[in-house]
């Protein structure tokens, strides 16, 4: 697997990009660049991507796909084929958005999130994006969710099904589905189930923790890497039965010392299993 995250100081050109990705000893990174780049520049950091053994893990399509807002959802499905049309350029693992919610928050719950309408919803809307850019050699891939499909690996595994599209891939984050304590307590098993399911399907990864606090009633917490329960050495385990180029992307940090200290975790942990990242 290949360990990425976000990069704190400006670079204006491809080298300098990929160099500030390689010195933080990153091995995969977001993509670069924007849906609007002209070809030359998405070429440019395409090679600088190769030349420094870089693997563009994905392209963020964030938005909402579902909303009841016809210029928003509208809004939503373009960007979406933009950013396949973008990693399909660039030649990144992946383009990545959530499902999207019914209600007001594009990333919320509501009460019709978990239904079959909705299913039946994402299933068109994959598909319908998929079919305006038929991508060959990357994929469109939506991140599991606590509240929205898919929320579990089960559901992932549904979805797949349904959308029946080769271009459609797995966006693990497991962090976003322990949404119990069951779940959080039994977590080493509860990967070990992500990818015994959805093990062939998996693009790339993000990489959290979680906590659970003792008030009442149930307050999950998302948190930096080595500061939850989350099993990191399943984790990594796990992740290194897959194709050896699988990003693993830290996010949802605030500054770059707390990204140094998340990395420095994952490579701990990663050191006492013998894995290389």
């Amino acid at each position: 697997m290949r360990l990425g995250g976000p990069i704190f100081e400006k670079c204006d050109v491809p080298d300098s990009w990929a160099r500030a990705v390689r010195g933080l000893g990153y091995r995969a990174a977001s993509c670069p660049v924007e849906p609007r780049a002209d070809d030359q520049t998405v070429r440019a950091y395409a090679d600088a991507a190769r030349q420094a053994d870089i693997v563009i893990a994905e392209v963020g399509a964030w938005s909402n796909p579902l909303s009841s807002d016809d210029r928003e959802r509208k809004a939503a499905f373009e960007k979406c084929v933009r950013g396949l049309e973008l990693a399909e350029r660039i030649g990144a693992r992946c383009c990545v958005n959530i499902a999207g919610s019914r209600g007001p928050i594009w990333d919320g719950p509501h009460p019709d999130n978990l239904n079959e309408e909705t299913f039946e919803m994402i299933v068109e809307t994959t598909r319908r994006i998929i079919d305006e850019v038929r991508p060959t050699r990357t994929h469109f891939a939506l991140e599991t969710m606590p509240w929205i499909f898919p929320d579990s690996p089960q559901n992932y595994l549904r979805l797949i099904k349904a959308i029946d599209r080769s271009a459609f891939g797995v966006h693990l984050d497991p962090v976003n589905m322990i949404n119990s304590p069951s779940r959080f307590f039994s977590n080493a098993d509860f990967l070990r189930e992500c990818f015994q399911l959805l093990g062939p399907h998996i693009l790339g990864c993000h990489a959290k923790d979680i906590t659970l606090a003792s008030q009442l009633t149930v307050h999950l917490d998302e948190v930096r890497p080595g500061l939850g329960g989350l099993d990191y050495a399943t984790f990594l385990r796990e992740m290194n039965k897959l194709d050896a180029d699988t990003p693993l992307v830290l996010e949802h940090l605030p500054n770059a010392e707390e990204y140094r200290c998340a990395a420095e975790f994952v490579r701990s942990v990663a050191e006492s299993e013998r894995i290389d990242l």
